[in-house]
């Protein structure tokens, strides 16, 4: 079910296509402690060039957003995981479902992050890894490149401008 965003929602609607009704507050509720036992687990590691990226557009006087809707305890627990290698101190902005009314796909979060950073969206990229991020950041006018992971390789990529399988600053430099 991690194929699509939604959290709470997305327990919701895979229920209602069973036939179902489940207490889908309480199934997110344990599944965002597992994903939290896990990260504490040490067992995260950045993805192909994440830290190299994030390293050459800080040189570069870049603006990074870390524009997600998960809960604000998810963001906590993958950060910490995974240091020292990346922290919150390599994001101008880190967003969380609190900050916004509606999740991905809808594009609050991206509106949020080109206020709170004041920048025009012309002017940014996003890095997304399915296609409700994709959605969101083309919504708010975004160019968007798709940076897939193994549960979503085979999503639909027609909304990125781009997709990919390691992230090169090199690459999304023409974004920019």
């Amino acid at each position: 079910m991690l194929r699509k965003s939604g959290g709470t929602q997305r327990i919701k609607e895979y229920a209602a296509s069973l036939g179902q009704s489940v207490d889908a507050v309480k199934i997110h509720a344990s599944k965002s402690r597992i994903f939290q036992e896990y990260l504490g687990m040490g067992k995260a590691e950045p993805r192909q060039g994440v830290v190299e990226t994030i390293i050459q557009a800080k040189k570069q006087g870049l603006k990074l957003g870390f524009v997600t809707t998960t809960s604000k305890e998810n963001v906590f627990s993958l950060l910490s995981a995974l240091a020292p290698d990346i922290d919150k101190a390599n994001f101008d902005l880190i967003t969380d479902a609190s900050m916004v009314k509606r999740s991905k796909p809808a594009k609050d979060a991206y509106i949020l992050a080109l206020q709170e950073l004041n920048e025009k969206a012309e002017n940014c990229v996003a890095i997304e890894d399915n296609l409700g991020g994709q959605m969101a950041a083309r919504s708010a006018g975004i160019s968007c490149v798709a940076f897939r992971r193994e549960n979503t390789t085979d999503h639909d990529v027609s909304l990125a401008d781009l997709w990919i399988d390691q992230l090169s600053f090199d690459v999304l430099k023409k974004f920019i």
